[in-house]
């Protein structure tokens, strides 16, 4: 198997992006494809119906691919993002069942020697689709900022929770339990918080008096990182973090974390040499 990983995120419908994407996946052939989230239409802009651009693109250009590349179709492993609509969950699903991908909301899947978890929440936002966010560490919601339990459709994803109030540090618990992870990749929406990877454009502008954080990734996102150390942790969510910090790379001890937002309308490329992250590249295309 080669080893190299393509990672890119939010690429928000854009049939430009995905095209670059895949030339990049026929003309490249890496070892695995990863997707962290917000790959679709905004979640709001899709209620009134229509084609789904899973079933009419995606999955067609996907088919063509592993038709076109036979063994050397790499696996595809996604997760939603806060805007994918949980009404193309089925989609998604049957993609999976047809081996086009894995799709990894709160699983792990086996590739070679690493093993990949998905973890689709982020913390509370402003924004009023809610099935992919939790409360971060407890039930404290930003200024700004709506409950979970307040938004459109929250509880409505295929997981489900036994929970009344569910949270990220709970969910990344249950999910990777004793597990060694020193071969893992974390494919995250939520960046890590107060890093180079959440900063967002929110500087001056409050609420009701009180300043806004310009960092809005999850806390216990970046504790997990830091005690747990995985091999990689991947992430999206916040477009102009490189934009505003420089980076979009930050090492936590042996752990590093990318992103693979952007804040143009091009695809932001992350390829990485899964034997030695440190020299991965960044490439917009």
């Amino acid at each position: 198997m080669k080893s190299t990983a393509l990672f890119t995120s939010d690429l928000h419908g854009s049939p430009r992006r995905y095209e670059a994407l895949f030339e990049a996946i026929e003309s490249e052939n890496p070892a695995m494809v990863l997707l962290g989230g917000d790959l679709l239409e905004s979640g709001l802009a899709s209620l009134g119906g229509g084609p789904s651009i899973v079933d009419s693109f995606i999955v067609p250009e996907l088919e063509r691919l592993r038709r076109l590349m036979g063994v050397r179709y790499p696996p595809v492993c996604v997760i939603p993002g806060n805007d994918d609509g949980t009404f193309e969950e089925e989609a998604f699903l049957d993609a999976e069942m047809e081996g086009l991908i894995l799709y990894l909301p709160c699983k792990r899947a086996r590739i070679g020697s690493f093993t990949v978890y998905g973890y689709p929440y982020i913390p509370p936002s402003p924004f009023r689709i809610k099935d992919w966010e939790r409360y971060d560490v407890s039930r404290y919601v930003d200024p700004g900022c709506m409950p979970p339990e307040e938004g459109i459709g929250h509880g409505k994803n295929l997981l489900g929770s036994d929970l009344l109030y569910p949270t990220i540090a709970d969910d990344l618990e249950r999910l990777t339990g004793a597990d060694d992870l020193s071969s893992a990749i974390f494919l995250f929406h939520a960046p890590p918080y107060k890093s180079s990877l959440d900063r967002a454009a929110l500087d001056g502008k409050m609420v009701d008096h009180c300043p806004l954080d310009v960092h809005i990734g999850s806390i216990a996102i970046r504790r997990f990182i830091e005690e747990r150390q995985p091999l990689l942790s991947l992430h999206g969510h916040v477009h102009e973090s490189a934009t505003l910090t420089g980076s979009w790379s930050q090492r936590f001890g042996r752990t590093w974390s990318f992103s693979g937002a952007h804040d143009g309308p091009e695809l932001a490329l992350v390829r990485i040499p899964l034997e030695d992250p440190a020299s991965a590249s960044r490439e917009i295309i």
